[in-house]
């Protein structure tokens, strides 16, 4: 992955340091946990995110656990701030008793503006356990006055739930100039009939105007975190390539700030942020992160995507 994302030899070092003392800490530190590794493109930069996730004792106080000689399991406590040293940038969200989260990213070059644009969107899209390919698809796109963020779940799991998203996500990153999400939803239609369909969800946010409009068809679930205040967006039922019997678009407030999460339903409903107290706040990495290591059901494809305005 290294390789194909342009590290050098210098920075994939670096990287495989931030893995290893990543996957000790869980070794060392808890019962279990795992480490989702995905590959970053963000324009003409590009790299590596590593995302570790647990479920063990927490930590108290993160700021002594970033410091050096801070060690609960007797080791010389260089692990959490060697990480933070190497990475060009880092978080970490912790609750005692309950686990934690951390988020190292590690890129071609140092972080300048379009990077910091590109971490406001957190992403966790993994295969059911035992399949090579997931049947889910996303995609984040930005235009000169807002962007969008559509995911897909194609029918099933595996090759042939692949085989669905594919043309529908290349319907999108296809299309040419502004296109509202239901005139996207009825192009993905178009564009997948000869596969066996796929749920389908699409939010553009208009920047000037500060409004987030919104079309789905299907079970992948759409929500809108503004401080307190928690929007469910609102989809049809239906199977994009193949039938649906009503398809509108829904417009929403959207302010500085916010964040939009759509899953599909390998993840669970039953989510509420106000149990992770300041996580709204945090990496959106970290939020999906959090999200799926509390709430996938494990048999099936799971996608989860967390954007945040800049």
């Amino acid at each position: 992955m290294a390789q194909q994302a342009g590290l050098d030899e210098v920075t994939t070092g670096v990287l495989a340091l931030v893995v290893t003392e990543l996957a000790t800490n869980l070794t060392k530190h808890t019962d279990g946990g795992e480490l989702l590794v995905r590959r970053l493109g963000m324009g003409n930069q590009s790299g590596i995110e590593i995302l570790s996730l647990d479920k063990g004792p927490g930590i108290r106080d993160i700021g002594r656990s970033l410091g050096d000689g801070f060690s609960t399991a007797g080791s010389p406590g260089t692990g959490l701030g060697a990480v933070q040293r190497a990475s060009s940038s880092f978080d970490i969200y912790s609750q005692p008793g309950k686990g934690t989260a951390v988020v190292a990213r590690i890129l071609t070059s140092p972080l300048d503006g379009s990077q910091e644009n590109a971490q406001l969107v957190g992403v966790v899209h993994q295969a059911k356990h035992g399949e090579t390919l997931c049947g889910d698809d996303w995609l984040v796109q930005s235009f000169a006055d807002g962007w969008l963020c559509a995911v897909v779940d194609g029918l099933g799991h595996g090759l042939v739930a692949a085989e669905a998203a594919t043309p529908i996500m290349e319907s999108m990153r296809t299309a040419h100039g502004r296109r509202t999400p239901m005139q996207l939803i009825e192009d993905a239609h178009y564009a997948a009939r000869a596969t066996r369909g796929a749920a389908l969800a699409v939010a553009v946010v208009d920047g000037p105007k500060r409004l987030l409009r919104f079309a789905g068809i299907g079970n992948i679930s759409g929500v809108i975190i503004d401080n307190d205040r928690r929007r469910h967006l609102v989809s049809y039922n239906g199977i994009v390539g193949h039938r649906y019997a009503t398809l509108n678009e829904f417009t929403y407030p959207w302010s500085k700030g916010a964040l939009l999460i759509l899953h599909s339903d390998g993840i669970g409903t039953q989510w509420d942020l106000s149990a992770y107290p300041g996580l709204h706040t945090r990496d959106p990495s970290l939020v999906a992160g959090v999200l799926f290591r509390d709430f996938t059901r494990h048999r099936d494809d799971s996608t989860l995507v967390v954007v945040r305005d800049s």
